[in-house]
């Protein structure tokens, strides 16, 4: 199977009417200039040089809301980025949007031009985690745009956040579960931080907000995965983008943010399946077998299973086979 690539053109905030409390794009994706139609062409083919053969390949419009802009400039975007798409040297645009920014002129246009996914930042689907985080739409409006981009023969991608205002786990799980049902392809999951300058600061420091601990969104985000999992959703990020901003601590305030917050919670997920296998077991000297693209996630974040493993008495050998399925694992007598 071909492995996919994205060039990532970011224009943050372009067109959003809204400033919802957690949000300021430019400081989470590090980008703080926004390129124009004219500086297309100069990003793509930068970013062509770079990526390998034989990859499908995206021109992905990232970080605004980009169905909001005037049609004269949506087209304008669409058009520089259309010219790699009929010249066979990218298979397809995708981008992101907000649920009310979604129509049947909007998607007709975008037809026109053949982009082929349509990712909706719809946060969540429980009506007071969206009034309280400043969202501007409603349940109504996640509804109607999921059903026209499916039915238009889009891809669907819906994008989760865990931790705003007035969320908790059970609504964070139905949202997941929501997203199942509404025909996702593909979801990001996001955890909620408090970046400087946002009104979720001004909260932060007035005691009305409280941001999950990196544990609990690890372990939130975990229960969620698996759902995705179950219902054949793609994930294709959990985490922040590790932007120099929030690497360096420059703009985060409060919240859980990690470079490795994938990892970590991979390690979660394998943690239990360990705990499920050895407990079949009486002998504390194993052999545990598992894919060699899942060996590290087993093994843990910073060797955290392992050392867990240790710390209750097993003596544990780790062994990779190239031919095992994702969560596929065999323990024996090492």
């Amino acid at each position: 199977m071909k492995k996919h690539s994205n060039i990532p053109i970011f224009i943050p905030e372009l067109a959003c009417p809204h400033q919802c409390v957690f949000c300021d794009q430019q400081k989470i994706s590090g980008t703080h200039s926004i390129p124009g139609p004219d500086d297309v062409k100069d990003i793509v083919e930068r970013h062509l040089k770079t990526i390998p053969e034989n990859r499908i390949i995206s021109i992905a419009f990232f970080g605004g809301s980009f169905t909001g802009l005037p049609v004269d400039l949506m087209e304008q975007y669409l058009k520089e980025a259309f010219m790699y798409v009929k010249s066979g040297r990218v298979s397809g645009i995708r981008l992101s949007t907000r649920p009310d920014y979604i129509n049947k002129s909007v998607l007709e246009l975008l037809k026109k031009y053949r982009v082929t996914t349509i990712e909706l930042g719809i946060q969540s689907t429980n009506r007071e985690v969206l009034q309280r985080s400043g969202r501007g739409h409603t349940v109504d409006h996640i509804k109607d745009a999921s059903y026209l981009i499916s039915k238009y023969g889009f891809e669907l991608g819906l994008q989760m956040m865990i931790g705003l205002p007035g969320d908790n786990y059970e609504r964070s799980i139905q949202t997941a579960s929501d997203i199942v049902s509404l025909g996702a392809v593909n979801t990001r999951i996001y955890p909620a931080i408090v970046i400087k300058g946002t009104t979720l600061e001004k909260f932060y420091h007035e005691g009305e907000y409280t941001p999950l601990t990196l544990k609990q969104a690890v372990e939130w985000t975990k229960d969620i995965v698996q759902i995705f999992e179950t219902g054949n959703i793609a994930i294709i990020r959990m985490g922040l983008h590790p932007s120099e901003e929030l690497i360096t601590g420059k703009s985060l305030i409060a919240g859980p943010f990690h470079a490795s917050f994938k990892e970590m919670v991979m390690t979660q997920i394998w943690k239990e399946i360990l705990d499920t296998e050895l407990n079949k077991f009486n002998t504390r000297k194993v052999k545990i077998t598992v894919s060699n693209k899942q060996i590290h996630y087993a093994i843990g974040y910073r060797q955290a299973n392992r050392e867990l493993l240790n710390s209750r008495g097993y003596n544990v050998r780790f062994v990779s086979n190239p031919g095992f399925s994702k969560y596929q694992i065999n323990v024996c007598n090492n």
